[in-house]
């Protein structure tokens, strides 16, 4: 006896397609660098350090 049930989801094989072809454009995007927000965080506590130095002069 045959199952006749269907897939509500649809075909598989498209969507594991669909699957490895998200992950495949997720490991072709750039990698961001952590420089900018390190560098922002830098900035900001210097700023904030002159600030201090100034009022507490």
């Amino acid at each position: 006896m045959s199952d006749q049930h269907i897939d509500p989801a649809g075909n598989t094989q498209q969507f594991r397609a669909f699957a490895q072809r998200q992950e495949q454009e997720a490991a072709a995007a750039p990698k961001k660098s952590p420089l900018v927000p390190i560098l922002a965080v830098a900035v900001a506590i210097v700023i904030i350090g002159v600030a201090a130095f100034l009022l507490l002069r």
